[in-house]
């Protein structure tokens, strides 16, 4: 096995999974990150909701199924992550029925989540999901990337990609040329604005949404529930999180309006709701792919460049950064990644 120099770009969760993944397979691995810390974009605003059962098109339900079996097996690899499987339920809002999932009556919802003030006659309880603290899960797996080796620059911003004879040959960053084999750019919904000055277009774009943050003196929610009125979990013994779509920027539609009536809903709906305090509302821009999809793979016309990017990352990012090391460490294509080549669109 070649060992390569290997500059990753964003240290949100993807690019936290693949400098992990890499540095374990003993590379020579620099992850460069524009702000001070990790997870400071996108994934800091996640729900984090390790989501399997969602509605998805038959090639890629592969990588979901695996998702479940490759966080139990970082739990197994990394003792302290902690991941809360505490299942997921959710009723008036589509789910996939066939997926690990199983119907429940009003009486096993009740017992469940004793704390709302109303109850749906059934729900759907995907029994096997769980979620994670992102910024804190994001962390950890940054300073093990750090102890097998990996070299994490942080207020660095890449200003231009070096290409060579259709070959990568480095970065020019705000703090100097760092010289590279292969880039994996996993800079989310930036991610087009570093590949337009190549030729590249890459089709992703922004998709906000709203997190809101209240803080709880006590465990009101112990599964993750979705309904049509709301999307909530416990963060932390003292913090409950929902998440929220965006609507624009106006008025009773913009995300200071949508994130208080969320915290007047959940408020109201659940028994000791009246203690939640609200501690903040923000917009976080999540990468989406054009057809909502995984876009991984090396890009043909570039010798090492790599990309990387996807919706959701908190449930796909270890599984197919795993995937992704492979690839770029054994020169092999990967069969479970051929769906998401960017050749598909």
């Amino acid at each position: 096995m070649r060992k390569q120099k290997i500059v990753v770009i964003g240290a949100g969760i993807v690019g936290a999974s693949m400098t992990y993944n890499l540095a374990k397979r003993n590379q020579d691995v620099t992850l460069i990150e524009c702000n001070s810390t990790v997870a400071c974009e996108v994934t800091e605003k996640s729900f984090a909701w390790i989501n399997t059962s969602g509605r998805v098109l038959q090639k890629y339900r592969p990588l979901y199924d695996a998702a479940l079996t490759e966080y139990h097996a970082l739990e197994k690899e990394i003792p302290e992550l902690k991941i809360n499987w505490h299942g997921a339920l959710t009723w008036g809002v589509p789910a996939n029925f066939e997926s690990r999932v199983q119907k429940l009556n009003r009486q096993q919802i009740i017992e469940l989540e004793p704390n709302l003030m109303e109850y749906p006659d059934e729900a759907v309880y995907a029994r096997e999901e769980g979620a994670v603290d992102p910024v804190w899960t994001t962390k950890l797996l940054a300073d093990k990337a750090e102890e097998n080796g990996a070299k994490i620059l942080f207020d660095t911003k890449v200003m231009k990609i070096m290409i060579e004879d259709a070959k990568v040959v480095g970065v020019h960053t705000s703090n100097g040329f760092i010289e590279s084999d292969v880039i994996v750019l996993a800079t989310g919904a930036a991610l087009p604005e570093l590949c337009n000055p190549l030729g590249l277009d890459v089709p992703v774009a922004p998709s906000p949404s709203i997190m809101i943050r209240m803080k709880s003196n006590e465990n009101l929610i112990h599964t993750l529930i979705s309904n049509s009125q709301f999307e909530a979990r416990q963060l932390t013994d003292g913090m409950l999180i929902a998440a929220e779509d965006y609507r624009d920027e106006s008025g009773e539609n913009g995300p200071e309006a949508i994130g208080k009536r969320t915290f007047e809903i959940l408020r109201n709906g659940l028994k000791g709701g009246e203690k939640l305090e609200l501690e903040s509302i923000k917009v976080g821009m999540r990468p989406m792919p054009v057809d909502g999809y995984p876009i991984v793979g090396f890009y043909d016309q570039i010798e090492g460049l790599y990309l990387i990017v996807m919706h959701s990352a908190i449930t796909l990012a270890p599984v197919i950064s795993r995937l992704a090391a492979s690839e770029i460490i054994d020169n092999v294509r990967v069969e479970e990644l051929e769906c998401c080549r960017l050749s598909r669109f």
